[in-house]
Order: C-alpha cells, then sequence, then structure tokens
C-alpha cells in the first residue's frame, strides 16, 4: 500500500495536450448519453485518467459551456452529468422538434423491397416480386415517402413498366458515399435493423405491408428531445 501510495505521489501530472486531449473525449461521452454519465462509467473507458481528473474536466466542461452565446449547459443530477439546451432557448427548441416530420418506422415488407432496390437498381415492381414476394402498391408508396428511393424512367419491355432506384437520402441515412460503398447483403440488413428497428426475413417471405406507422426517434433525435427537457 505504502508502495502503491509512492508511486502514485511521483507519478507526474498529465501535460496541458493530455488534458486537452481527455476534456475533449468526457465531452463526447456526456454528448451521446442518453443518461447522466458518472465519472466512474467514464473513468472505466478512459486509460489513464484518474477519477479526481475525470471531475476537474467536467467541472471545466461546465465553465465552458456556461458562458453566454452556448446554447448548451452540462449540469449535474443523479450522481452523473448530462446535456441540456439552456431554458433561454426551450420554447424555440420545442417549436423545432415540433415541426419535424415524425420518422416511419417501415414495415419487414418495405424494409425487403429497399435491400432488393439496392442491390439490383435500376428495378421494376415485377422484377421485386420475382425475387422477394413482396406484394403491394403501399410498399412503393412507403419509400418513396420516406425519399429513400425514386423513379429512374421506364424499362424497355412490353408494358414499359417504371424502374426504381435509391436515392442520395438514402446514401446519407446509411453513411454511404456512393453505391459502390454498398457492404453485403447480409450487413445491409443489420444496417436496416440498426436504422428502422425492424427485423428483416429471409429472401422470398411473402410477408405482407401494413404501411408505415410512427416509430421511435433515432438515436440523434432522441438525444437532442432529452436535452431540451427541463431535466
Amino acid at each position: 500500500m505504502e508502495e502503491t501510495a509512492k508511486d502514485h505521489s511521483n507519478s507526474q501530472p498529465p501535460s496541458a495536450q493530455q488534458e486537452a486531449g481527455y476534456k475533449a473525449a468526457i465531452e463526447a461521452i456526456v454528448y451521446v448519453a442518453d443518461e447522466p454519465v458518472t465519472p466512474d462509467q467514464i473513468v472505466a473507458v478512459l486509460e489513464g485518467v484518474t477519477r479526481d481528473e475525470v471531475l476537474r474536466a467536467l467541472r471545466t466542461l461546465q465553465q465552458d459551456y456556461s458562458h453566454n452565446g452556448r446554447g448548451i449547459e452540462i449540469r449535474e443530477l443523479a450522481g452523473g452529468y448530462k446535456m441540456f439546451t439552456k431554458p433561454e432557448h426551450h420554447e424555440l427548441v420545442r417549436r423545432f422538434v415540433k415541426s419535424l416530420t415524425p420518422p416511419l418506422k417501415l414495415s419487414m415488407a418495405a424494409l425487403e423491397t429497399l435491400a432488393t432496390i439496392a442491390y439490383r437498381q435500376p428495378v421494376t415492381v415485377p422484377e421485386i416480386q420475382a425475387i422477394r414476394g413482396v406484394q403491394g402498391a403501399g410498399v412503393l408508396k412507403t419509400l418513396l415517402e420516406r425519399k429513400l428511393i425514386t423513379t429512374a424512367g421506364r424499362k424497355s419491355v412490353l408494358g414499359r413498366p417504371i424502374l426504381y432506384k435509391t436515392t442520395r437520402e438514402f446514401l446519407i441515412q446509411f453513411g454511404l458515399s456512393n453505391l459502390q460503398d454498398l457492404p453485403s447483403m447480409e450487413e445491409f440488413e443489420e444496417l436496416l435493423k440498426a436504422s428502422f428497428g425492424d427485423s428483416l426475413p429471409s429472401a422470398g417471405s411473402g410477408s405482407a405491408e401494413h404501411g408505415a406507422s410512427s416509430g421511435q426517434s433515432s438515436a440523434d433525435s432522441a438525444s437532442n428531445t432529452s436535452r431540451e427537457s427541463d431535466g
């Protein structure tokens, strides 16, 4: 015990660069957390940083955010730390959140169709049905409303069916620079589950479209909305 105390007392304090580095890391952790983050939770993930150093960084961050011209503050509550919008901005933030279109929760049939279009585009409805067995105009209507797909002309075959392809919004939604960045079909289906909260059945399943309904907000929306609360 004596040796440990001695070693700790002889350890050099962190440099200004090191302090700035872990302060930024702590700020990022508090930002993404849905619940108040305790100093012990931060110590558990930041290597080589003591609890006192974490507390000092948190207090510095609180001071930084308390200055005029900042719309966010860090509050200490329930033994942890959490970001909130400042009270003077609450009404504005409420109006903004209210103006947002609630995110759609895609049905299994819509997810199947989106996966097919992503990998076979441009593709027609009969081709989608042949691959996935998905029926119903409601599926495409949902994806069009979500701006995940758009029309791409007509195919030069009998009946000239409409072609569908994915959109720029699709790339943004899944963090892709271009279609060449698409992962394997299996990985993409995992992305769909994570983004829309639905399980994607295997190819060929004939699940029916039940339409889109309002779902839970995405991680970012939930995080931003929680910061709008008075706590």
